[in-house]
């Protein structure tokens, strides 16, 4: 079943339990049932993930279908999640022990995941400009015959390509940056503030010395899973939920160029594998972690897959310009392979001409919900507090 009707169906059964006149004994079995379902669905999405094949172009593993999907996935378990969180209960719950701890950690964790979609965003505009240095590329090579004018013009383009998609982060950013840069988190917003109007947008820079890992790193403080009586309860879907957006954010910023990613192997999350969603997020990010530890030591602009066919494809294309240029003739055998080459870079950047721009919505609408779930907790939270406050 897609995730889609997973969420719709798993939703309207809350709806119309919400509705429903029952015993308090049966709305807590119900309740169990509500939690458990969302515990099988987080599984079952995130097995899936997993289980892409590396071998099928275009699909594989931090691909942007790829992405595409997991973020798909985020926005129907934080459906799923709220529904089960608000719909159909007592609203005073979640400020009674031990909700009245863990949904302000909650909260500020997605804040700072507000800042992290503003730097993914930022990054897309270095993946976009990788993309046109290909395409001009694949446009001077597409000539037949390949001419010294031809090979000058794409050489001084891949070298571009390679020099952009090989530069430090940190460089990468500080020329990026500007004086008016901001940061959530770095304005002090806390759990109890609203995001402004002007925030509920990823069109912003973020701050010169913001670091992404160390952003990541600071969303897994007091990441710890629920425990004795705690796992059966609300504490549950709260802890599943901040889990998954840790990694979602982690995904992305090994995927996509951002600035300080430093040590984002070494960020690890606090998942006991025996909750049964917990085995396929550890698996993929051991997985990712694993490419990044061997992309990090030379340098690299992200592990979107398009990226790394991109990197390859420029090298092998960067030896045949140079000995274009410098033999001044080639066999037909290297030209046919340059031509396969440029082809396969072609259609690298047919998909991501295809993607990138879907992809960069559905990062917008990650952003938008988040502000939108956080905003209706902060009014439960107001509400909750009116209503227990005595009357003068």
């Amino acid at each position: 079943m897609p995730a889609t009707d997973y969420q719709a169906s798993f939703l309207g059964r809350i709806s119309i339990r919400r509705n429903q006149v029952i015993a308090m004994d049966g709305n807590h079995e119900q309740e169990l049932q509500d939690l458990e379902l969302f515990s099988k669905h987080v599984s079952e999405r995130f097995a899936e993930l997993l289980s892409s094949p590396d071998d099928i172009p275009f699909h594989a593993l931090l691909s942007i279908s790829w992405l595409r999907k997991l973020l798909d996935f985020f926005l129907c378990c934080e459906a799923e999640f709220k529904g089960v969180l608000m719909m159909g209960n007592d609203p005073s719950q979640i400020s009674k022990p031990p909700l009245d701890r863990l949904i302000p950690e909650f909260l500020d964790r997605s804040v700072k995941a507000l800042d992290v979609c503003n730097a993914v965003t930022n990054g897309l505009e270095s993946v976009r400009h990788y993309q046109k240095l290909a395409e001009i590329v694949v446009s001077a090579l597409e000539q037949k015959p390949i001419g010294d004018g031809q090979s000058r013009r794409a050489k001084k383009a891949l070298t571009s390509l390679m020099s952009a998609m090989n530069v430090d982060d940190k460089e990468c950013s500080a020329a990026k940056a500007t004086e008016r840069s901001w940061s959530f988190s770095r304005r002090g917003v806390s759990s109890k503030d609203r995001v402004p109007e002007h925030f509920r947008s990823v069109s912003n820079q973020v701050a010169k010395n913001w670091s992404a890992a160390k952003q990541i790193q600071a969303m897994t403080n007091n990441l710890v899973p629920p425990r004795g009586a705690e796992g059966s309860g609300l504490a549950s879907p709260v802890y599943t939920m901040s889990v998954i957006m840790v990694f979602v954010m982690w995904a992305l910023v090994a995927a996509i160029p951002c600035q300080e990613r430093n040590g984002l192997s070494a960020i690890h999350f606090p998942a006991p594998k025996q909750l049964n969603w917990a085995q396929s997020i550890i698996g993929l990010h051991e997985k990712i972690g694993e490419e990044w530890k061997k992309k990090e030591k030379k340098g690299t602009a992200g592990l979107l897959d398009e990226m790394q066919k991109m990197e390859k494809l420029g090298n092998i294309l960067m030896d045949f310009t140079d000995s274009f240029q410098f033999h001044g003739d080639i066999t037909d055998q290297k030209a046919e392979e340059a031509a396969a080459r440029s082809a396969e870079l072609a259609e690298t950047c047919r998909r991501m001409e295809e993607g990138l721009l879907p992809l960069q919505i559905q990062i917008r609408e990650v952003f938008h919900r988040i502000v939108k779930t956080r905003t209706e907790l902060l009014n439960a939270l107001d509400q909750v507090g009116k209503s227990s406050s005595p009357l003068l």
